[in-house]
């Protein structure tokens, strides 16, 4: 099996040697890059599926708020804002909000019995009345007077690396929300869920125009390591070496985070944690008989794979320079992710890196090589009298859909559990 893995590796190391002489070495690298957070995104949902069977069909929606995140931490400071007067009224808006919530989490303390026991519900749907009208009669305001005058709050001007880790964090608090509303459904139904709730965050993101501009995108965002104009400006290497050493720090960067969250991935699946957690992925009505906290270990589990998605949707974010609400699609932030798992091996993180980059290479030179494939058959069909292949741009670009579908359909035959499965130690 350990030979098996690595000459998929090394047929891997192959594949992106051959990409380098196509598409020469500038691309190659970004698409490794890329390549290289979807593969951290993967992890993330390897650990709620592989390790622990949740169906998170909202992987999006973390994306989308790491994302939001670096562009927060790293955009430059916009002067506009911090001249106005929209700073206090964000203040007053977050009191409002921090007074909702000790109202509701008040009435939340009422016992479940008692002379109050009739009452809790409906001073519950009180509580959140009270509170969304308090909120809104703050942030409203201080929205209108932030998009007037200065367009949008703007960022903190600080490294994009501290983006990725705030984007991570973030992410985990947004899906602690979610699993202690969600985490009682089982396999479809919390699918189901998961897609509303990524739904709704980006409503959100591209609605609030004050703190993210909305579909006016901001750009463009700092990276972690210096830009390829930078290089170039210091004297250091011509125009082109400058990008391929750009874009290597880049990658350098992001493949030490991963290293580093792979490693201790590795150790905790392997520990009695990683069994504890397959032990309630297989039965967790057993696992509850035992007394393991069902609940809270796949509230845990859930945290942590939305972490490693908030921190990879950062790195996507910070590598294009572009956060644009509108460019968040399911097919390419949700599926493609969950094809990755699937072709990768669920329950597997070895599975889970091969998948993230196989499939994001497969999904991004099938367009290319689509379209070599309709010039030489077009040429072909030309001279023959039949006639040349209309509109081929537009045909090779809906050909990505139809060759993942084949990679998909070929997994499924001949590996079902995935070209690297999930293997347990026994001894």
């Amino acid at each position: 099996m350990i030979k098996r893995d690595a000459v998929l590796f090394a047929g891997l190391g192959v594949l992106i040697l051959a990409l380098a002489v196509w598409l020469k070495i500038p691309t190659t690298i970004q698409l490794l890059v890329i390549a290289s957070a979807y593969a951290l995104i993967a992890l993330g949902l390897n650990v709620q599926w592989g390790y622990a069977g949740l169906f998170n069909f909202g992987v999006m929606g973390f994306l989308m708020v790491g994302g939001a995140s670096v562009t927060f931490v790293s955009y430059p400071l916009n002067d506009a804002f911090w001249s106005s007067d929209g700073p206090m009224m964000l203040f007053k808006a977050l009191l409002a909000a921090v007074a909702g919530g000790a109202l509701i989490w008040g009435v939340t303390r009422i016992p479940k019995s008692g002379s109050l026991k009739k009452l809790r519900g409906f001073l519950l749907v009180v509580a959140w009345a009270v509170a969304y009208v308090v909120y809104r009669s703050q942030i409203d305001p201080a929205a209108r007077l932030i998009e007037a005058e200065a367009g949008f709050i703007g960022g903190l001007g600080l490294p994009a690396i501290l983006g990725w880790i705030v984007g991570g964090i973030l992410a985990g608090v947004v899906a602690y929300v979610v699993g202690k509303i969600c985490l009682g459904l089982r396999t479809d139904y919390l699918a189901i869920a998961t897609i509303g709730i990524s739904e709704i965050i980006r409503a959100l993101i591209k609605n609030m125009d004050w703190l993210t501009r909305g579909t006016l995108t901001v750009s463009p965002v700092p990276w972690p390591s210096p830009l390829p104009a930078d290089i170039t400006a210091s004297g250091l290497a011509e125009p082109d070496m400058a990008i391929i050493l750009a874009r290597s720090g880049f990658l350098a960067i992001t493949v030490l985070f991963i290293a580093v969250i792979f490693f201790f991935l590795q150790r905790a699946y392997e520990g009695p944690w990683g069994r504890m957690m397959r032990a309630v992925r297989d039965n967790h009505v057993a696992a509850g008989a035992i007394g393991k906290n069902v609940t809270k270990r796949e509230l845990e589990v859930f945290v942590l794979g939305a972490v490693l998605m908030g921190i990879g949707g950062a790195i996507l974010t910070s590598y294009v320079q572009i956060l644009d609400p509108s460019g968040y699609q399911p097919i390419n932030h949700t599926f493609i992710v969950w094809v990755m798992i699937i072709v990768g091996g669920a329950g597997n993180n070895y599975g889970a890196l091969f998948g993230g980059v196989f499939i994001y290479i497969v999904w991004t030179i099938s367009e290319p090589a689509s379209l070599v494939l309709f010039s030489l058959i077009s040429d072909l069909s030309d001279g023959a009298g039949i006639g040349a292949i209309p509109d081929m741009e537009s045909r090779a670009l809906q050909m990505r859909v139809f060759v993942l579908g084949m990679v998909i359909t070929f997994a499924l035959r001949y590996a079902p559990q995935g070209m690297i499965p999930e293997r347990i130690r026994t001894e």
